[in-house]
């Protein structure tokens, strides 16, 4: 369905309407919309860097918006396509709780084996700060990457052992809200 540049068929919409949160319309207008965007159907990872550093001028975001292009782009084909486009946002404007907070550990998980290790938490904190820049005064106990990381750790962590788990992820969501209003930065940007 996504790949190809042309008008959604009834069954595209009947498929996406079983798999979004969005009605008919809605999927009409964010195709129209894609299409204008990007007329191959195709959004590539250059344009998708290139989004992210409209929104965040003052930073580098260019290895966040990797990081989240690597997300969207389930069947890795460089591309992002119409079909992985309004599911990832689906989740992300509408989903429940639950569903944005898994697409987040998808995000954290760098090597997809379902376990967060500091590493791959830490890569992807330190490319927010980086992205970030000076636009935001963070706190003492996060004002670097690693102390965010250290932070996230001892809350999530409970086992000890160096992993994040779905589940601790779910439970140290929780705990720390602040992680729950991270999830709200993602849907702002997509």
């Amino acid at each position: 369905m996504g790949a190809k540049a042309s008008k959604l068929t009834k069954d595209d919409i009947a498929s996406l309407k079983q798999s979004t949160y969005f009605d008919r319309r809605e999927i009409q207008q964010w195709h129209k919309g894609f299409l204008r965007d990007f007329p191959s159907g195709k959004l590539t990872r250059e344009d998708f860097v290139n989004i992210y550093k409209q929104y965040f001028p003052f930073g580098y975001p260019e290895e966040f918006a990797n990081h989240i292009f690597n997300v969207f782009d389930k069947d890795h084909r460089e591309f992002i396509d119409f079909y992985e486009f309004i599911t990832i946002l689906s989740i992300t404007s509408r989903g429940t709780q639950e569903e944005k907070l898994a697409w987040a550990f998808r995000l954290y998980d760098l090597n997809n084996d379902g376990y967060i290790t500091y590493d791959e938490m830490y890569t992807i904190v330190s490319s927010i700060y980086k992205m970030m820049g000076s636009m935001v005064k963070l706190s003492e106990d996060e004002a670097t990457p690693e102390l965010r990381v250290n932070k996230i750790f001892k809350i999530m962590d409970k086992d000890d052992d160096g992993y994040i788990t779905l589940e601790e992820f779910r439970e140290g969501s929780k705990v720390d809200p602040s992680i729950v209003g991270a999830l709200n930065l993602y849907s702002g940007l997509v």
